[in-house]
């Protein structure tokens, strides 16, 4: 079978992406779903950051690959030995498949499953090899998902079934920007009711974390970017919300619980480290250059009891956090229709990277018939 897709056939950090096109849009084959796998024909598709970091090479991914990590669709056909999903079913695609049986998927952390780890390196699905081919020539697919293709054929613990009726194009964003900012906020901070809480980065994971931090009930919530613009989109969410520039947060002598960085900036992480109170905790969900560190004051990680943790896929439960978002989006709880600044067609993916990294847009989805 014949699918259209998205395919990364060498990196590049040449700008802007609508000329130097390093996405080529072709037709590729895909392979029937086998055992424990499904066949999902994509609705909408998500376009994130760090799908930028691996057009660019500071997520050295195999290549050719179909890139694309955050859909929705519908389950088109099921191979041998899937029992949970039947042609038809509304999915959410998630970007760690979990195997259930190692270590950190026994101690409830799938984000960190070590075989969806080792196949998402590798560019094959959790149950072995990869089902994109051109010209007879393996593709690889994009951490065990491949969003960014009319169909795709991915391991069924690749999935979240969800009972729902809202538009595909913001179903979509709950596989990764709501559940990474969301997740982010109740899982890795454990905000709890009062507390205090600074979001630093306001892209699509950063307002996620807005929504969440006001859903659970923070006291007080300080958004910080270096693009007015999207400050005084937070302001859409409530006059409650405290914004200000990098520079303005540290003249400001801010003191919270929490910080959240989602920028992927070492600048941000630290301007975070230094805004949390003695006993705070830092968490970190941003994709930056392998090579970028950072430097903290050591003796205020010991005398001040400062944290600073990592959060990958928001260190959800999917199967657990999706359909506890998806019904407190659908209560008027979480405003992840905040997230979304336009649709595009596939075509227009390249330019749509483009706009995504202007600054001038929070969430940019795909489209497909």
């Amino acid at each position: 079978m014949k699918t259209k897709a998205a395919v990364l056939e060498a990196v590049t950090s040449q700008l802007p992406f609508e000329k130097s096109k390093p996405l080529n849009i072709s037709e590729v084959e895909i392979a029937k779903p086998g055992y424990g796998e499904v066949m999902v024909k994509v609705m909408a598709a998500g376009l994130c950051q760090s799908d930028v970091s691996v057009m660019k090479g500071n997520l050295v991914r195999p290549l050719p690959m179909v890139i694309g990590h955050e859909a929705a669709g519908i389950v088109y056909e099921v191979g041998e030995g899937v029992t949970g999903l039947q042609p038809g079913d509304k999915v959410v695609t998630t970007f760690v498949p979990s195997c259930g049986k190692c270590l950190p998927c026994s101690e409830g952390r799938p984000s960190l499953c070590e075989p969806g780890v080792k196949s998402n390196n590798n560019g094959e699905l959790i149950t072995g090899g990869k089902r994109f081919s051109k010209e007879g020539k393996p593709v690889s697919t994009h951490v065990g998902v491949s969003a960014f293709s009319q169909y795709t054929t991915v391991a069924e613990n690749s999935l979240v079934k969800v009972n729902t009726d809202i538009p595909f194009e913001y179903l979509a964003l709950f596989g990764c920007s709501v559940v990474t900012g969301i997740g982010a906020v109740v899982n890795a901070a454990q905000l709890k009711l009062g507390n205090s809480v600074c979001i630093l980065g306001l892209g699509g994971v950063g307002f996620s974390a807005l929504i969440g931090a006001k859903a659970a009930g923070a006291s007080r919530i300080v958004a910080i970017d270096i693009n007015r613009k999207k400050l005084d989109m937070a302001l859409e969410l409530g006059e409650e919300i405290e914004v200000y520039t990098p520079e303005e947060a540290l003249k400001q002598n801010i003191q919270v619980d929490l910080a959240i960085e989602t920028a992927g900036v070492p600048d941000a992480l630290k301007l975070g480290f230094s805004l949390v109170r003695r006993g705070g905790r830092v968490v970190t969900t941003g994709i930056p250059s392998p090579d970028r560190k950072i430097d903290v004051p050591i003796m205020s990680v010991t005398f001040e009891e400062k944290e600073i943790r990592g959060s990958y896929l928001g260190s959800c439960v999917p199967k657990r956090d999706i359909p506890r978002f998806l019904e407190l989006y659908e209560k008027g709880l979480l405003r992840i229709d905040k997230l979304l600044s336009k649709t595009i067609t596939l075509e227009e993916i390249n330019k749509g990277f483009d706009d995504l990294l202007s600054g001038e847009y929070i969430r940019i989805v795909i489209k497909f018939e």
